[in-house]
């Protein structure tokens, strides 16, 4: 073979290669919708999916692109149009998530969608509580629905707890707290994070969850917030009845294992009165 025919086939593959990186650089850019995607969690997700370059819809009611009702199934089919990729963050604790999963699983199979991403809550397997048993039955919906999907539990965000402790310090002098429950928030831009990572590869099934960077008893939450707001209020831990608060006191709800480092309560305080 002549040196002139080797250099020949060197270009040639080195072309292919060109090609194939290529290829491989436009695979990666997907179209990606995300429901919820103007709550606490949607937001920061579509920022993510953006800066890595996607295409992100952002699924909501009141959307000028992409207006859908998923408890009725309206728009769907619409939006999800040359997609490629689901992430399901829309969420109701009034009711209304399974209906909602049956719609958006539906028209997800029309559309030929190859990956459907679901925020899920560690424990709704444990702790029984009917907003859990709801989001496990969306989870068993998504897994017989014959799509490609990935579910990641987490623990509750920052932001969760905060609502829960400003509401117990509404009236003072006294702030009612579950006698004997530990918490471990996470930060939501961590949670974007990991799901932007998870809705660019490819379907995963039950992935391992995430928890937050430390666990913390709701007496501990509660004085850090008061601190952080300046209030004084007497702290009643306020013991309860049910399977659901001796699942919580258990643990239930946490993932100690599987503690994910960022930003921790304080540092979430922090941030709020620093604003």
């Amino acid at each position: 073979m002549t040196t002139e025919k080797k250099a020949e086939q060197r270009a040639e593959k080195a072309e292919g290669k060109a090609a194939e990186a290529a290829g491989e650089q436009r695979a990666a850019v997907r179209t990606v919708l995300v429901t919820g995607a103007t709550g606490t969690l949607g937001r920061p997700l579509c920022a993510l999916l953006a800066a890595a370059g996607h295409e992100v819809r952002e699924l909501s009611r009141s959307s000028r692109t992409h207006p859908v009702d998923l408890r009725r199934g309206t728009g769907l089919d619409a939006a999800l149009a040359g997609a490629d990729t689901v992430v399901h963050c829309a969420t109701s604790t009034r009711g209304g998530d399974e209906e909602a999963a049956r719609h958006l699983i539906a028209a997800a199979r029309r559309a030929g969608i190859r990956h459907l991403v679901y925020i899920s809550i560690v424990g709704i397997d444990r702790v029984p509580l009917g907003y859990y048993r709801t989001k496990l039955a969306v989870e068993r919906q998504i897994e017989e629905s014959g799509l490609g999907w990935t579910v990641l539990r987490t623990t509750q965000f920052h932001e969760l707890v905060t609502r829960v402790l400003a509401a117990a310090a509404k009236v003072p002098p006294v702030m009612p707290l579950p006698a004997g429950v530990p918490d471990q928030p996470v930060a939501v831009r961590e949670v974007a994070a990991r799901l932007a990572a998870l809705a660019a590869g490819e379907p995963a099934g039950r992935v391992p969850d995430m928890g937050g960077p430390e666990v913390l008893s709701f007496t501990d939450l509660a004085r850090a917030y008061l601190a952080a707001t300046g209030r004084r209020r007497i702290l009643l831990p306020v013991p309860l009845a049910g399977r659901a608060y001796r699942a919580f006191r258990a643990g239930g709800h946490l993932a100690p294992d599987l503690a994910t480092p960022g930003p921790t309560f304080a540092d979430h305080l922090a941030a709020l009165t620093a604003r």
